[in-house]
């Protein structure tokens, strides 16, 4: 079925094209390769997964109250907007909102998609290559979820936001090759790998939360690829050159957080532009959310090496900066146990299912011989 009909309002062109400009680079080192990398590799290879048979689609989900989270998360609430409506409307509110966040996760993915191909086309590296070539697939996959969550228990699409839509632009025009890991790996991935995980611990719905879960522990793993390979990478870079990304990241995270409050809902409400505005910026959920988006991005961007005082300055007028001390690697271990953990009670359950229709089933037989 085509999405073009669920859209709130049609794109402004159905087919984005970003010029591309860099290098296609070969390697013909074949045996060289860092040991964290190739092991990072051959996990990806090992935690492929089909999102056909992995995610049960079977699940119903009420469009009018897909996640089950808080209305307090609605800009809305407690406003005289959200007072005059009727539980109908509210409903259709709770619809449009999770069109809206997970239609900006659909188009992020299919964005994360383009930026690996990239890094498989321009990265020098051999083993980055390899690593990326996954990734590509995993995002694929990411895409495929996102786009049927929305298209066969939603019905509703939003168009990608400008601010995303900008930062996907910059990223894929810059000509250098480590910009794709940038502003993909650490900005775009770090800042969904924050929402999906609120999301994940908020949601009281088993296919939102099975969604979220699987498609985390994929991107616990691309947050790592970026550290490691903008790691080495940036040691190596002189303090201009240094500066230039770090333009790039401040630039990019008030991109990133002036994305995240839904105003294109509110405008769909009847809501004004300017008071839409302002009642995201005035709405403390809203904060508490906007802040804790940046609990992936800020200990990465450290522990990669871009920290000067400007970079730290634009944290601080954020007040995300303290967030730079956050444990990362705690924080993607966790996604990886949460999956885990969730595969287990699916498969538990689902094993004692089998063996109580065993059992009845015997039962049944031993009635018809033992009457």
């Amino acid at each position: 079925m085509s999405t073009e009909g669920l859209y709130t309002q049609p794109p402004a062109e159905w087919s984005w094209q970003v010029p591309a400009q860099g290098a296609a680079r070969f390697s013909w080192e074949y045996d060289d390769g860092r040991d964290r990398l190739l092991a990072l590799y051959q996990k990806g290879k090992d935690k492929q997964w089909d999102a056909v048979r992995r995610i049960d689609w079977d699940l119903e989900v009420d469009p009018h109250d897909p996640l089950g989270t808080p209305d307090e998360s609605l800009a809305l609430h407690g406003t005289r907007y959200w007072d005059a409506m009727n539980e109908r409307d509210r409903g259709l509110l709770r619809q449009h909102h999770t069109a809206w966040q997970f239609s900006q996760f659909l188009h992020g993915e299919q964005g994360a998609m383009v930026c690996a191909a990239r890094i498989v086309e321009s990265v020098p590296d051999l083993d980055a290559k390899f690593y990326s070539a996954t990734q590509t697939m995993d995002e694929a996959r990411h895409a495929e979820i996102y786009g049927r969550f929305l298209r066969d228990k939603i019905g509703m699409l939003y168009p990608v936001n400008n601010s995303l839509q900008a930062l996907l632009g910059d990223t894929l025009r810059d000509s250098r090759w480590d910009m794709p890991y940038l502003g993909m790996q650490v900005l775009i991935e770090g800042l969904a790998l924050a929402a999906f995980g609120l999301i994940r611990d908020t949601t009281t719905k088993p296919l939102p939360q099975q969604i979220l879960t699987y498609v985390m522990q994929d991107e616990a793993r691309h947050v790592a690829f970026g550290r490691m390979a903008l790691r080495d990478y940036y040691r190596q870079l002189g303090d201009a050159e240094l500066r230039e990304r770090e333009e790039f990241v401040i630039e990019g995270c008030y991109l990133m957080r002036d994305r995240l409050g839904g105003v294109e809902v509110l405008e769909n409400w009847g809501v004004p532009a300017a008071e839409a505005a302002e009642l995201t910026e005035r709405s403390e959920f809203l904060r508490r959310f906007r802040r804790m988006l940046f609990s992936r991005i800020v200990p990465c961007v450290k522990d990669i090496g871009l920290w000067g005082p400007r970079l730290q300055q634009a944290y601080v007028d954020m007040g995300v900066l303290e967030l730079g001390d956050s444990d990362l690697d705690l924080l993607m271990a966790r996604d990886e146990e949460v999956a885990e953990r969730l595969d287990a009670e699916r498969f538990a359950a689902e094993e004692s299912a089998r063996v109580a229709e065993v059992a009845r089933t015997i039962a049944l037989g031993g009635g018809d011989i033992h009457p």
